[in-house]
C-alpha cells in the first residue's frame, strides 16, 4: 500500500526547524506525506534521527509499505560478523515504517504492534540459530538440533510490543531427547547459546541496539541458569506456580528454536495456567499482585497527570489487562474461547460468554487503544523506555503536538480515560474496600468451632470465610427454621476438605449463598454431595443452569464434545465426571426447587446415566485399540437393565448393565498385541466397567452392577450373539424375560442395536402358559419378601404393593401379552388385556406407583442412607410430604399404608387366584 492514500491524521510539529531539517534530508517526498515527515522529525528526535539515517530507502519504502515491511523482516545472513548490523538496519526500519503509519492513522493500533512483533519474531530466531551454529562449530552442542526454544511472554507473547519494549523471554531444552550422561554438556552448551543471543540482540553498538531482552520470567531466576529443561520447569510450575506465573503464561508461546518442542512444552503447562473450576480465587491473588507493585513502583496514588504512569498507575493499562487475564483465569479452564493471547480480544470473547458486560468491555477496549497511542507517543519521542505522562509544561505540549490535539483537550482527555478505567476495575479487584458488615452469633459454641475445620485453617480460607460469613449467617436466620439451617450448615462445613476456592466463589457469586442456604436446610444428602464436589456450583453461574432441559441426545453430544476436548484417557475419565456431577447436581436442584417433577427428575437422571455411557464407550474401545486393535466383528452394545433401561433413575441409582457383541465369524481382533475374540471383548468389558467405577481425583462416575447377565455372575462378563440368543431362547428364567421388558441398548452400533432390540421384542412376544407364568410370579413375590422386607412405611422401594412390586406385575403383563413398551402404564394395561387386572384395580397400582415414586426419589435426594423423617429438618419433611401431596406426617404415613396394602392385595389377588384354580 501508499503511505500517502492511507493519511488519517498529522501530527503538528513541537520543534518546527527540526523537523523541516529532517524533511530536507528526503527531498523525493512531497505533498501529505512530506508534511507528516515534518510533524514526526518535529515531534520525535529519535525518529528525526531515523528518517536521516534512512533517507536514502525511506521514499521508495512508503510508496510500497507492505513490500519493504516484508523485506525488512526476510531472516538475514547467519555470519555472526554481519548479523549484528544487519538486525540493527532491520529494527531501524521497522521502527521507523511503524511509527510514521501509526502517525498517519494508515495501521491500527494491532497493525503497530503486531509490526514489532514479527520484527522481534525474526531477530530472536536468527540470533538463536546463529549462537547455536557457533555451539555445534565449537563442539560444545552435538547439532542444531537439541530442542533449545524460546517462549515469548508478555507483551511479545500477545503481539502486543509497543515502541520501546525490552522482550521477555524464558528459555527451555527438551531433555528428553539426550542421553542422560550428555545433559549437562548439552544444557552448559544451550546456556552459552542464549548468552549469545541475548548479546547479539542486547549490545549497544555503532548501529544502535535490536531488544533489550529480560530472561527473569524463568522459574526461579536469582538462583537458576537462563536455560532450563522443561522437566525442571514443570515441576517448579507443579508444586511452586503462583497465580502471576499462571497469568504470564496466558501470554505465552513458542517464537524461536524448536517450536513443535515449545508447543509440546505449553500443551504439557495447560493444566497448570488453565483450572479445571471457575478459578474466583484468582482475584484476590491478582489484586495482591496489583497492590504490591504499586508498593513497589509508587504507583497508588490518586490520579496527577505529571509524571502520571500510563502502564501501572491508576487507570492505567496494567489495570485493563489484570481486570481481563483474571476473568480468563477464572473462566478459561471451562471455556477454550477464552484461552486468547491480546487484551482486545480476551476483553470481546469475555464479553460474548458474558463474563463482562457488552458495554464494559467496549468502553475497555477503548481506553486501552488511547492509553497503548499515548503510551507509543511518549516512547517514540526519544526511544526510551518509560511509560510515564511528561513532567514539564514544554513536555505536554510536545506530546500534545504528536497526538494531533492540543494539551488542554488531552489532559481533559487523560483525566476522564484514567478516572473511567479505574471505576470499572478497581471494584472488581477490591473486596477489602466493601463495607464490612458486623457478624451475628447465633450459636456461640457451634460458630467457634469452625475454625478448626478443614476448610478454614490456611490463613487465606480463614480471611475468605471472614468476609463472606456476615452474609451467611443472615441468609441462615432467615430459615424457617435458623438453628436447623445453622446445624445443617455446620455439618456441610465440616465436610468441606477446603475452602479457598469455594469460599472466593461465594464472594464473587453472592447469589449462590441462598442457593447453598437453601440446600442444606432441606437436603442433607444433597449437602453432603456439595461438599465432596464443591466445583459443581461452576454450573450455576455458567448461565445455563436454569435453562429447560436440553434433552437425552442434545445431552449425549454434551458429552461426547466434553471428551472430544480432552488430549488424554485419564483426562477424558475425569472429564466425563467432571461432567456428569454438574448435570447430576442441576437435576437435583431443579427437583428440590420444584422446577420438575419426580417423574421428569427420573428421566433426567436416566438421560444423564445414558449420555455418559454412550459417549464413554467409544473413548474406552479406543483407548483399547491402541494396544489390541479395534473391536473385532460387528462390535459390542452396552444394554441398559432395570431402571436404567426404563428410564428413571434415582439419585443414587447404580447402572445394571449388559454387554453383547457379535464376533461376525471374526476370531480375533487386529492389532499390537491381538486377542482372541472371546479374551478381546471381556477385557473391554472390564476396561468399560473400570472406567465408569474407578475413583480417579474426580470421583467414581456411577455404580456398575452386571449380575442381570445371562448365568449371573457364574457367566462371561461379555456375551457373544449367538450365545446370549441361544441362552434367552433355552435356558433363561421367567425372571431373566421380566427383566428384557426394561432393556435398552444406550451405547454401541445402531445396525448391531437394532437386532438386539428385534430379537428383546421377539423374548417378549412369545406364547406363555398364564397360569404357569402366574405361580412362578407368585414364588418370586414369596422369594423376595421372605429375603426383605421394608424398612419403614417411607421405604418406597422394597415389600408387597411398593415399587419393585407393581414394577415386577407389570412386566408379567407384558410378556403375556407381548407388550413391548416398558411403561409400567403399559404393563399394567397389558394386565388388563391378559384378564388379571380390571381397569379400576390398574388406576390404583398406577396412582400407587407414581405416589411412590415421589417418595422415592425425594429419599434418595434427602438421604444416603433409608429415609427417617424424624432425622430431617423442618425443609426435608417439608419435601417429603409434598411427595405424599399431604400437609401432615400421619396423614402421609396413612396414606402411604392404605394405598400399598390395597396394592398388594390387588397383587396377591391376580397371582393367588391362578394358584387357586
Amino acid at each position: 500500500m501508499r503511505l500517502k492514500d492511507h493519511i488519517t491524521r498529522m501530527p503538528r510539529p513541537f520543534d518546527l526547524e527540526r523537523g523541516q531539517a529532517a524533511a530536507s534530508s528526503v527531498p523525493a517526498v512531497s505533498g501529505a506525506l512530506h508534511d507528516l515527515i515534518v510533524g514526526t522529525a518535529g515531534c520525535s528526535p529519535y525518529l528525526a534521527g531515523l528518517i536521516e539515517k534512512e533517507a536514502d530507502w525511506l521514499p521508495t519504502a512508503l510508496d510500497d509499505l507492505d513490500a519493504a515491511f516484508e523485506q525488512v523482516l526476510a531472516p538475514p545472513s547467519q555470519d555472526l560478523s554481519r548479523l549484528k548490523p544487519a538486525l540493527r538496519q532491520a529494527k531501524r526500519r521497522v521502527a521507523l515504517l511503524a511509527a510514521l503509519a501509526d502517525l498517519a492513522g494508515a495501521w491500527s493500533l494491532e497493525d503497530v504492534t503486531g509490526a514489532l512483533t514479527r520484527l522481534a519474531d525474526m531477530a530472536c530466531d536468527a540470533a538463536l540459530s546463529a549462537a547455536v551454529e557457533e555451539q555445534v562449530r565449537r563442539g560444545r552442542l552435538p547439532d542444531t538440533k537439541v530442542g533449545l526454544f524460546v517462549l515469548a511472554m508478555g507483551k511479545m507473547g500477545a503481539f502486543e510490543l509497543n515502541y520501546s519494549s525490552d522482550i521477555d523471554l524464558i528459555c527451555l531444552f527438551d531433555e528428553t531427547r539426550h542421553d542422560p550422561s550428555d545433559y549437562a554438556s548439552v544444557r552448559k552448551g544451550c546456556v552459552r547459546a542464549v548468552q549469545e543471543m541475548c548479546k547479539l540482540l542486547s549490545d549497544l553498538t555503532e548501529d544502535g541496539y535490536v531488544f533489550r531482552t529480560d530472561l527473569r520470567l524463568r522459574p526461579d531466576p536469582s538462583v537458576t541458569p537462563v536455560v532450563l529443561s522443561t522437566g525442571a520447569a514443570e515441576r517448579y510450575y507443579e508444586s511452586l506456580g503462583r497465580t502471576w506465573e499462571r497469568a504470564a503464561y496466558i501470554k505465552a508461546r513458542p517464537c524461536a528454536g524448536d517450536l513443535s518442542a515449545g508447543r509440546a512444552f505449553l500443551d504439557e503447562l495447560r493444566p497448570f495456567v488453565w483450572r479445571r473450576h471457575l478459578d474466583f480465587a484468582a482475584v484476590q491473588d491478582a489484586h495482591d499482585m496489583r497492590l504490591a507493585i504499586r508498593a513497589h513502583k509508587g504507583t497508588g496514588g490518586p490520579i496527577t497527570l505529571p509524571g502520571h504512569d500510563m502502564k501501572l498507575g491508576r487507570g492505567g493499562i496494567r489495570e485493563i489487562e489484570f481486570f481481563t487475564q483474571t476473568r480468563q483465569l477464572i473462566a478459561g479452564g471451562r471455556d477454550r474461547d477464552l484461552r486468547v493471547r491480546d487484551t482486545v480480544t480476551g476483553l470481546s470473547r469475555l464479553a460474548a460468554k458474558d463474563w463482562v458486560p457488552a458495554a464494559t468491555a467496549e468502553t475497555l477496549t477503548d481506553h486501552y487503544r488511547f492509553a497503548r497511542t499515548v503510551e507509543h507517543r511518549i516512547q517514540m519521542q526519544r526511544d526510551a523506555q518509560t511509560h510515564k505522562l511528561p513532567g514539564s509544561d514544554e513536555g505536554f505540549e510536545r506530546l500534545a503536538a504528536m497526538m494531533g490535539t492540543e494539551r488542554a483537550a488531552l489532559e481533559g482527555e487523560l483525566k476522564d480515560r484514567l478516572s473511567s478505567v479505574h471505576a470499572e476495575t478497581e471494584g472488581f479487584f477490591a473486596p477489602d474496600a466493601r463495607d464490612p458488615k458486623p457478624s451475628m452469633v447465633l450459636d456461640d459454641a457451634m460458630q467457634a468451632r469452625w475454625r478448626s475445620y478443614p476448610a478454614l485453617r490456611s490463613v487465606r480460607g480463614a480471611a475468605l470465610f471472614d468476609r463472606i460469613e456476615p452474609v451467611l449467617l443472615e441468609r441462615l436466620s432467615s430459615a424457617t427454621k435458623p438453628q436447623e439451617a445453622l446445624a445443617a450448615f455446620d455439618g456441610f462445613l465440616a465436610g468441606l476438605p477446603a475452602g479457598v476456592q469455594l469460599f472466593s466463589l461465594f464472594e464473587a457469586n453472592p447469589q449462590l449463598i441462598d442457593l447453598l442456604v437453601d440446600i442444606v436446610g432441606t437436603s442433607p444428602a444433597l449437602a453432603q454431595y456439595l461438599s465432596r464436589n464443591a466445583g459443581v456450583l461452576d454450573a450455576v453461574i455458567g448461565g445455563s443452569f436454569f435453562d429447560a432441559w436440553p434433552g437425552g441426545s442434545a445431552l449425549t453430544d454434551l458429552a461426547i464434545a466434553r471428551l472430544a476436548a480432552e488430549p488424554d484417557y485419564e483426562g477424558k475419565l475425569d472429564a466425563i465426571r467432571a461432567w456428569a456431577k454438574e448435570w447430576h447436581f442441576r437435576i437435583g436442584v431443579h427437583h428440590l426447587r420444584q422446577l420438575t417433577t419426580a417423574t421428569e427428575a427420573g428421566k433426567q437422571y436416566s438421560d444423564l446415566a445414558r449420555a455418559s455411557i454412550a459417549a464413554l464407550w467409544p473413548e474406552v474401545q479406543a483407548h483399547f485399540a491402541k494396544r489390541h486393535g479395534p473391536p473385532p466383528g460387528r462390535g459390542g452394545v452396552i444394554l441398559g437393565m432395570g431402571s436404567l433401561g426404563a428410564g428413571h433413575l434415582t439419585p443414587q441409582s447404580d447402572l445394571d448393565l449388559i454387554v453383547v457383541y457379535d464376533p461376525d465369524g471374526v476370531d480375533q481382533s487386529d492389532g499390537p498385541r491381538p486377542l482372541q475374540t472371546r479374551s478381546y471383548y471381556a477385557r473391554l468389558t472390564q476396561a468399560m466397567i473400570t472406567a465408569i467405577t474407578t475413583q480417579t481425583a474426580q470421583g467414581r462416575l456411577y455404580e456398575a452392577d452386571m449380575r442381570l447377565r445371562p448365568s449371573g455372575n457364574q457367566g462371561p462378563v461379555a456375551t457373544s450373539w449367538s450365545a446370549f440368543q441361544r441362552y434367552q431362547r433355552e435356558d433363561a428364567w421367567l425372571w431373566e424375560h421380566l427383566a428384557l421388558v426394561r432393556a435398552t441398548v444406550v451405547a454401541g452400533p445402531d445396525s448391531f442395536a437394532e437386532d438386539v432390540e428385534q430379537f428383546r421384542r421377539s423374548i417378549i412376544g412369545q406364547v406363555r402358559d398364564r397360569r404357569a407364568v402366574l405361580v412362578e410370579l407368585s414364588d418370586m413375590r414369596a422369594r423376595i419378601a421372605g429375603a426383605r422386607q421394608p424398612s419403614s412405611v417411607w421405604d418406597a422401594k422394597t415389600g408387597a404393593g411398593r415399587l419393585q412390586d407393581i414394577e415386577l406385575f407389570a412386566q408379567t403383563g407384558a410378556v403375556l401379552t407381548g407388550e413391548v413398551r416398558s411403561g409400567v402404564r403399559d404393563g399394567l394395561n397389558a394386565c388388563v388385556a391378559a384378564g388379571i387386572l380390571s381397569d379400576v384395580d390398574a388406576q390404583h397400582l398406577s396412582q400407587t406407583h407414581a405416589l411412590l415414586w415421589r417418595v422415592q426419589i425425594a429419599s434418595r435426594l434427602l438421604s444416603v442412607d433409608a429415609v427417617d423423617p424424624d432425622a430431617l429438618g423442618a425443609g426435608g419433611q417439608e419435601v417429603l410430604m409434598r411427595a405424599v401431596e399431604l400437609e401432615t406426617r400421619s396423614a402421609a404415613e396413612n396414606r402411604l399404608i392404605e394405598m400399598t396394602e390395597r396394592a398388594a392385595a390387588i397383587i396377591d389377588a391376580a397371582t393367588q387366584g391362578e394358584e387357586r384354580e
